[in-house]
């Protein structure tokens, strides 16, 4: 596993019980998953704007900023929900020896059977 999101994993599991008034991360645990669900919603639309931006501009910083953001908020959610990076890693694994295509296909046929 990618050492970063291995040590953010770590780091996250060890402020989810954090004292919220020190912690960012606890405070959001503390408030629960829809503000959690808030701040992912947010920063995926500071991405997109940022992509536009970096289209039109070709300065790419701002988007990278972005989409860290986002991804720790991503991982905040994974974390209240008790996953981590690693499900998410292994998932996509999963996927290399299949087409995008055959992929959603998958997907679709699983969620008509349930």
């Amino acid at each position: 596993m990618n050492d970063t999101l291995q040590q953010l994993d770590a780091t996250l599991a060890q402020r989810k019980s954090a004292d919220p008034a020190e912690s960012y991360v606890a405070s959001l645990h503390h408030k629960g998953l829809n503000k959690i669900l808030e701040k992912v919603g947010e920063e995926a639309t500071e991405v997109i704007l940022a992509a536009k931006d970096a289209d039109h501009s070709g300065e790419r910083q701002e988007l990278i900023a972005e989409v860290a953001d986002l991804w720790f908020h991503c991982m905040v959610m994974l974390s209240h929900l008790d996953c981590s990076s690693e499900d998410v890693l292994t998932r996509l694994r999963q996927r290399f020896d299949l087409s995008g295509l055959e992929e959603k296909a998958n997907r679709q046929r699983s969620t008509t059977n349930k």
